[in-house]
């Protein structure tokens, strides 16, 4: 983008926050590494994403120089249960079971930082499931396998598609990154020009 002048890293091997940040005009260069994805067992579960994601700023930021990092992480919230990615088809149905005909939130965490600040934002999202069925359910999972998807869909997929209602909120969070709330932060660390 020819008005944010910094190297920016996007630390998330997800293909949809790829997308998103690059139709949002942004270059950037993808880093990723291992970060142990656990959280305190009392921590409120609206946090949890949030806390992630400067969990795993955390592991990078020692290694900046003049960059701006972005990490992220999404859950999908279902009553007081949290849906993380499934492990297999078997999970991904049961995930799929417990969603349809009901409401759950989507809630992205951010963390944008440099070597001096960290921002971080989260969103969230409700999303509306009509009653599925289990040929849906079947289908989906047999030929999209969600498996790298909290709660085992992915809204811009077959499943989204056919499946969910409504929304209220923002439709990229869902996806996996809120970009306007993202796009306005990135904005504050821009360099002036000299």
């Amino acid at each position: 983008m020819k008005n944010f002048n910094r190297p920016l890293i996007l630390a998330s091997n997800s293909p949809r926050r790829q997308e998103l940040l690059k139709a949002a005009g942004f270059n950037f260069k993808v880093r990723t590494s291992e970060v142990d994805e656990t959280y305190p067992s009392d921590l409120p579960l609206h946090d949890i994403a949030k806390y992630l994601a400067r969990k795993k700023a955390e592991a990078y930021i020692p290694h900046l120089k003049n960059e701006v990092l972005i990490t992220a992480d999404t859950i999908v919230k279902l009553k007081d249960e949290i849906l993380e990615k499934p492990k297999d088809a078997d999970e991904a149905t049961k995930m799929l079971r417990a969603l349809s005909g009901t409401d759950h939130e989507v809630i992205t965490g951010v963390c944008i930082a440099d070597k001096k600040l960290q921002v971080s934002l989260d969103d969230t999202t409700k999303v509306y499931f009509k009653t599925l069925t289990s040929n849906e359910i079947e289908y989906y999972v047999s030929q999209y396998e969600p498996f790298d998807k909290a709660g085992a869909y992915g809204i811009q997929e077959w499943i989204g598609m056919i499946g969910i209602r409504k929304i209220v909120g923002s439709y990229f969070n869902v996806v996996g990154l809120p970009i306007a709330k993202v796009y306005e932060v990135l904005m504050n660390f821009n360099q002036p020009k000299s």
